[in-house]
């Protein structure tokens, strides 16, 4: 877990907000310090949440690179059974059996 690292010019800044609400307001200091450290952490997650956001999508593998799949096809006319192992897709297209495309055996919710 990366720490949660505090900079100087941020405790500066958060001192500052706290001595200018205490000035201000008639608020505690203990309440206004408490005020502070929960907008840091606020700004700290929010922004955290964002840069997540923006971290651009991998590059797909090379088209050559083959990935490893475990999908079932049967063909309808003669029954023949053929598993997939490696395809160059993650969902390729079935393969031709009996001059006629094969049957997805494969249930969708294990590709």
């Amino acid at each position: 877990m990366k720490r949660l690292s505090i900079s100087r010019t941020a405790l500066v800044l958060l001192g500052l907000y706290v001595v200018a609400a205490w000035l201000l307001t008639s608020a505690s200091v203990i309440a206004l310090f408490v005020a502070a450290a929960a907008v840091f952490v606020a700004f700290k997650v929010g922004f955290a949440m964002l840069g997540g956001l923006s971290q651009p999508v991998p590059d797909p593998p090379p088209a050559g690179e083959l990935r490893k799949v475990r999908i079932m096809y049967r063909c309808s006319i003669c029954g023949t059974e053929v598993r997939m192992t490696v395809a160059n897709d993650e969902m390729p297209d079935p393969p031709r059996h009996c001059q006629d495309e094969m049957d997805l055996v494969t249930p969708v919710d294990d590709l």
